[in-house]
């Protein structure tokens, strides 16, 4: 009897003291010691993502990891409803630890078997705020660390209320404080998180222009194409979107319409390693830049930098920072040095998940920020 899947397991680890959660699956087979790790992690999800992945065991047991495209085509296509952050994210999940398997099997980094390597190495970025004297500082030592890009939001609302005109004001300032700290050589990279309306985005972006950000990422919420359109026309700064976007048929109008100049696929949403590999390529027909979305833990990150290392239209990577416990629960062989990711040389994504550092941070349920207008009416958040 040839290699066959025999079971899953999901994991639901806390990823911070003050909420949130990653969401972690082990495929088993039925080799000795021979598991696959892969990551669905959806913000305020995480119970829903597990339920998910569970749910999928019934196409994949008995079967061969190595097929994977089968087994994606199984899981997206036979239960008839698709699409939509938890289905594809826990499809990701499942897939990505399919290709640990297989690389595991081959003695390979997955990025050999994507097609091999178009660079030699990956430039990061990272997160940070310089909406404060101690944020703009800890930015400031990023910067001397290595890195040649940094990330952060538009502006902080410390009070919980939303006030376009005053928030736009100060976080343009914010960014131009920036911009004189680190000097002309660093990108500045700016994630709405979709918190602008319309209006309040193609103000911010005229405000910052002078600052040249690399991109504004997400300035309006993902639901309509013809809006994100509409900001670009009027914006003179380029745009990012992609995170909240689901596999090839999600991203078509987007690559088609070249709405933005930077898409950013979540290899844990948008249908996993090959899936993401075949948006990039999509994007490539388009001469599009390819920046993965990637703000979960270790296996996430492992799983993007295969990506990059094989995709040629991946120009630069989000490498979070956070979790005070990340290194622990996941032994990563990684490396990154200086601002750039070495290429993976550890066979499979090149992960570990320890077991009991995952039980000492258990479940906690998280609660993303609450905003309101002044009016009290809710704000996107």
């Amino acid at each position: 009897m040839g290699i066959q899947i025999t079971g899953l397991k999901t994991f639901i680890v806390a990823s911070n003291p003050n909420g949130g959660n990653w969401v972690f699956v082990k495929v088993y087979t039925n080799q000795d010691g021979l598991t696959g790790l892969g990551e669905g992690t959806v913000t305020s999800k995480a119970e829903t993502i597990a339920a998910a992945i569970g749910e999928h065991e019934r196409f994949l047991i008995g079967r061969d990891p190595r097929n994977i495209e089968w087994l994606w085509q199984a899981m997206y296509r036979y239960p008839r409803w698709r699409g939509g952050p938890v289905l594809n994210s826990a499809i990701s999940a499942i897939e990505m630890a399919l290709w640990d398997i297989k690389g595991k099997m081959l003695g390979v980094p997955v990025w050999q078997l994507l097609g091999g390597a178009a660079r030699d190495r990956i430039r990061l970025y990272t997160h940070g705020s310089p909406h404060s004297d101690a944020g703009l500082d800890k930015l400031v030592k990023l910067v001397k660390s290595g890195y040649t890009a940094v990330k952060m939001g538009p502006f902080e609302v410390t009070d919980g209320v939303v006030d376009p005109r005053r928030d736009v004001r100060r976080g343009a300032a914010g960014i131009k404080r920036l911009r004189e700290a680190v000097g002309d050589d660093v990108d500045i990279l700016i994630d709405a998180h979709g918190l602008f309306t319309p209006v309040m985005a193609v103000d911010f972006a005229r405000q910052v222009a002078d600052a040249h950000p690399m991109w504004i990422e997400e300035p309006c919420q993902p639901e309509d194409l013809a809006t994100l359109a509409w900001i670009a026309e009027r914006s003179p700064v380029p745009l990012a979107t992609g995170e909240r976007l689901f596999t090839k048929w999600g991203f078509n109008d987007l690559i088609q319409q070249r709405a933005v100049a930077y898409i950013q696929p979540d290899v844990s949403h948008a249908g996993g390693i090959l899936e993401t590999k075949k948006i990039a390529a999509m994007a490539e027909v388009k001469f599009l830049e390819v920046a993965l979305h990637g703000a979960s833990s270790e296996i996430l990150t492992a799983a993007n930098f295969h990506v990059d290392a094989g995709t040629p239209n991946c120009t630069i990577q989000e490498h979070p920072l956070g979790s005070p416990w990340r290194y622990e629960v996941v032994r990563t062989s990684c490396v990154v040095d200086g601002g750039y990711a070495l290429l993976p040389q550890a066979p499979g994504l090149g992960v570990e998940l320890d077991e009991a550092e995952c039980a000492r941070h258990p479940y906690n349920p998280d609660v993303r920020s609450q905003f309101t207008f002044a009016d009290g009416s809710v704000a996107d958040a």
